[in-house]
C-alpha cells in the first residue's frame, strides 16, 4: 500500500500526506462529494475531480497489485519463481507489463511449440537456442524417434523451431521493446471494403497515418467502420524494421547458429509477435480513445446539468412531430402539470391555424410565460408556427431545447410511476417544459449516456462510462443542493450517502407526515442511518426550518463553529434570517481566519466555506450563470449569409470543433481552427456547453446542412 500511496503522490502531484488521508476517508465509505466538501483539511483542498481520478487510480492500482500476487503464486506453484523474476513481476508499472512476465508460465492452448515438446524436443530447442556454436543437425540426430513422430532429421529441427520461436515470442524484453518501438514508428493504413460504396466514412478509405499522430476521434471513426464493414485496417512498421528488432534481441551475433535461430526469430515474429502485437496495439489506441471519449463527454455533460434554471414561470412543453402530431403540455411554476393536448400544425394550414388557435387559448388560459421546444423531428416547422403565434402573444417567448433523451425517459419505469395517466408521447412534453425550468432536476431521470452530448457513446466501455457520467451528476446534484421538501426520488438518489431505498423513504415520510421542518428530522427516515446523514446532511435544503443553516452548504457539524464565528465577527443567526450580514466576510478578514479558525475549532477551509454559504442561504450557485437565449422570431438557413454575426448556445464540444445553436433547425459548426486566434489543444480550452457565444457565417451548404462558423476576429460592433 505504501507504493501506491507514493505513486499516487507523484502522479497527482499531492502531498503523500493528503493521498494517504483520502484511501483512507473512502475506505471508510465516505463518498467523494462528502471528501472534497467538507473534508478540506485532510486533503489540502482537491477538488471532485482529482478526487475521483485518485480513486479511479486507486482502484487500478489495487486490482494491480492484486494480480502481481496471483501471477507470482501461479508461478510459485509450479516451482519455477525466482527472486529475480519475483522481483520484476513487483515492478512492472502496467498490467500489460506484468502479463508479458507471466506469458512463459501461463497454460496455453495446444500450440504447435505445446506438440513439439510432447515429442521431447525441449531440450534440442534450448541447446540451439543457447548458440554455443554447434550445428543444430549434429544436436537434432540424436532426438530422432519415430514413436515420439520424429521421424526425420526435419522434423526434429522444425520441433525445435516451433519452441524457440514461442520462447522468443514470450520473451518480455522483446515484447516491451517491439511495443515501445511501435508506439513510435508504427504506421495505421485503412482502406475500403468497397470503394465504390457511398459511406459517412469516405474520408478513410485511403487512410494511412502513423499511430502516433492519430488523432482520438479518427480512432473511434475508423474502428466504427471497420465493424459495420465499410474499413480494413491495418498496423505496420515501416520496413523490416519489427523483424529486425526481435532478431537482435534473439540473436548472438558471433555464434554459428545463428541463421537457424535468426530463421526461429522471424518466423516468431510474423506467425506469432506481430499479430499479437497489431491487436494489443489497436487495443490499446481503443482504450485511449475511449478514455478520452468518456472525459470529455463528463466534460461536456457537467456544464449541462449546471444550465441557469428559468424557474418560477408557467411553462409550454412542446414535443415536435408529424404522423402523432405536436405534444403539449403546459406545467406551473414548480413543474406541476397543468395541461396537456395533442395539436397536428404540420398536417395543413387549416390545421396550422387550429394549433396555433388551441396553443393560444392554452396560453391565455394558463399564463404562459415560456415555450420549451424540443429540438428533433419537426422541430423547425413547429418553431415556425411558434413564431407566428407569437405575433399576437406579447410577452412570450420560445427556447430549443435539446430533447436527447427524452423519449428514453418517457418509456421509462420512472416516467411510468411518476405519470401513471398520461400517454407516453404527453411524458416527452412535460419532460421538456421541466427541463427548461430546472435542467438539472429533469436530466437526473435520463441515462446521462442518453443525453447527447458526446461522440460515439455506444462504442465505450459501458461499465466506465457510466461510472464516470454517474460521477459527474453525483458531483452536479451536491454542487447545487436540494431541497429535501419539492425533490423528486430520483434526484434524491444523487444526494450523497442516498441510494434508491432511502430517498424513496424520504418521499414517503414526507408524504405522510408533511413538509420537514429540521434537517435532524431526516434522521427518522427509515433506513436512514448515521454514516448515510452524515453523508447527506449537508446537501439537503430544508427552507421551511427555523434554523437558518438547514437552508445553506453549512454541515449540521458546523453550526457550533458558525455560531462562534457569528459571534466574533458581531452577528448572530437572526441577521443571517434577515441578510443583514453583508460585512461578514471583511471582518472575517480583520479579525484573521487562522485565529477565528482556532477559536471556533475547525481548519480555515471549512471557516472559509462556512462564510460563504452564510453570507447567501438558499440561493442556488446557478443564478450566477448566463441565462439561455429566449427568442420570439427564427432564422432559416437561408436566412444566412457569410459575413453574419449571431448569437449562439454552445450544444456540443468535441475533439475536433463546436456546435452552436443559432436560432436554425441545423447547428453551427466552429471547427477547432476557428474557436480562437491562438493555437488550441481541444477546444474545452475555450467554451463550455452551456456558454453563450458570438459566431460569424463563414459558409452555408443548404444541400448538406452545414453551416460553418467562426469565433474569430468578429467585427467590433460585434
Amino acid at each position: 500500500m505504501e507504493n501506491i500511496i507514493k505513486a499516487l503522490s507523484l502522479e497527482l502531484s499531492q502531498k503523500e500526506e493528503y493521498v494517504q488521508n483520502v484511501v483512507t476517508l473512502l475506505d471508510e465509505g465516505n463518498t467523494i462529494p462528502f471528501i472534497a466538501r467538507y473534508r478540506k483539511e485532510l486533503h489540502g483542498s482537491m477538488d471532485d475531480t482529482t478526487l475521483r481520478t485518485l480513486e479511479t487510480r486507486l482502484q487500478y492500482l489495487r486490482n494491480l497489485a492484486e494480480r502481481k500476487e496471483e501471477i507470482i503464486r501461479s508461478i510459485d506453484g509450479q516451482g519455477k519463481l525466482t527472486e529475480e523474476l519475483a522481483a520484476q513481476i513487483m515492478a512492472a508499472a502496467t498490467l500489460a507489463e506484468a502479463e508479458d512476465l507471466y506469458r512463459p508460465y501461463k497454460q496455453k492452448r495446444r500450440t504447435r511449440a505445446t506438440v513439439a515438446k510432447e515429442k521431447g524436443l525441449e531440450p534440442l530447442a534450448l541447446a540451439i537456442f543457447a548458440q554455443t556454436g554447434e550445428d543444430p543437425a549434429v544436436l537434432a540426430a540424436n532426438y530422432i524417434d519415430p514413436e515420439k513422430g520424429v521421424e526425420t532429421l526435419e522434423d526434429a529441427l522444425a520441433g525445435a523451431s516451433d519452441i524457440i520461436a514461442e520462447m522468443i515470442s514470450d520473451d518480455a524484453d522483446i515484447r516491451k521493446a517491439l511495443r515501445q518501438k511501435m508506439e513510435r514508428q508504427a504506421i495505421m493504413t485503412v482502406t475500403a471494403v468497397d470503394p465504390e460504396k457511398e459511406s459517412v466514412y469516405e474520408l478513410y478509405y485511403q487512410f494511412s497515418t502513423p499511430v502516433s499522430r492519430l488523432q482520438n476521434h479518427q480512432i473511434l471513426a475508423i474502428n466504427r467502420g471497420e465493424k459495420e464493414d465499410f474499413l480494413k485496417v491495418s498496423i505496420t512498421l515501416p520496413g523490416v524494421e519489427g523483424q529486425a528488432l526481435v532478431c537482435r534481441c534473439a540473436l548472438k551475433p558471433t555464434a554459428n547458429v545463428s541463421q537457424f535461430v535468426k530463421a526461429a526469430a522471424e518466423d516468431a515474429y510474423e506467425r506469432l509477435i506481430a499479430p499479437s502485437a497489431e491487436r494489443e496495439m489497436r487495443s490499446t489506441l481503443t482504450d485511449r480513445a475511449a478514455e478520452s471519449a468518456i472525459a470529455n463527454f463528463a466534460l461536456n455533460l457537467k456544464p449541462l446539468l449546471l444550465q441557469r434554471p428559468v424557474k418560477g414561470f408557467v411553462t409550454m412543453g412542446l414535443d415536435p412531430g408529424y404522423r402523432n402530431g405536436c405534444k403539449v403540455a403546459v406545467v406551473d411554476g414548480t413543474g406541476r402539470v397543468l395541461d396537456t393536448n395533442v395539436v397536428y400544425p404540420t398536417f395543413s394550414q387549416r390545421k396550422k391555424e387550429e394549433a396555433i388557435e388551441i396553443l393560444s387559448r392554452m396560453i391565455r388560459k394558463h399564463g404562459v410565460k415560456h415555450i420549451a421546444i424540443g429540438n428533433g423531428t419537426a422541430s423547425r416547422e413547429t418553431e415556425a408556427m411558434t413564431v407566428e403565434m407569437l405575433r399576437n402573444l406579447p410577452g412570450v417567448s420560445y427556447v430549443i431545447v435539446n430533447e436527447a433523451g427524452a423519449s428514453v425517459y418517457s418509456a421509462s419505469k420512472l416516467a411510468a410511476e411518476e405519470f401513471p395517466d398520461y400517454d407516453v408521447n404527453l411524458r416527452s412534453a412535460v419532460s421538456i417544459a421541466r427541463r427548461l425550468q430546472d435542467p438539472l432536476a429533469e436530466l437526473v431521470k435520463i441515462e446521462p449516456k442518453a443525453i447527447g452530448v458526446g461522440q460515439y457513446q455506444h462504442d465505450m466501455p459501458q461499465k466506465r462510462l457510466d461510472e464516470a457520467l454517474g460521477g459527474v451528476v453525483e458531483d452536479c446534484v451536491n454542487a447545487v443542493g436540494v431541497d429535501v421538501n419539492t425533490a423528486s426520488s430520483s434526484l434524491l438518489q444523487q444526494v450523497s450517502g442516498l441510494n434508491g431505498t432511502t430517498a424513496k423513504n424520504i418521499v414517503i415520510y414526507r408524504e405522510e407526515n408533511g413538509a420537514f421542518t429540521s434537517r435532524s428530522q431526516l434522521k427518522k427516515v427509515p433506513k436512514l442511518g448515521p454514516k448515510a446523514f452524515e453523508q447527506c446532511a449537508g446537501f439537503l435544503r430544508v427552507p421551511e426550518s427555523k434554523e437558518i443553516m438547514d437552508n445553506t452548504g453549512v454541515h449540521p457539524e458546523s453550526y457550533e463553529a458558525a455560531r462562534k464565528l457569528l459571534t466574533l465577527c458581531g452577528y448572530d443567526t437572526k441577521d443571517v434570517a434577515v441578510g443583514n450580514i453583508g460585512e461578514l466576510n471583511s471582518r472575517f478578514e480583520e479579525f484573521g481566519a487562522e485565529k477565528a479558525a482556532e477559536l471556533c475549532g475547525v481548519g480555515v477551509p471549512t471557516l472559509q466555506d462556512v462564510v460563504k454559504e452564510l453570507l447567501k442561504p438558499g440561493r442556488d450557485p446557478r443564478d450566477d450563470l448566463p441565462a439561455p437565449i429566449l427568442r420570439t422570431d427564427v432564422l432559416e438557413m437561408k436566412d444566412l449569409k457569410p459575413g453574419m454575426v449571431l448569437s449562439g448556445t454552445v450544444r456540443n464540444v468535441i475533439d475536433f470543433g463546436v456546435f452552436v445553436d443559432i436560432g436554425v433547425h441545423q447547428d453551427g459548426l466552429v471547427h477547432i481552427s476557428q474557436v480562437a486566434t491562438h493555437k488550441v489543444r481541444h477546444p474545452s480550452e475555450v467554451v463550455k456547453v452551456g456558454d453563450i457565444v458570438k459566431v460569424m457565417v463563414l459558409d452555408v451548404d443548404e444541400k448538406r446542412k452545414r453551416i460553418s462558423l467562426t469565433m474569430k476576429n468578429l467585427p467590433k460592433e460585434a
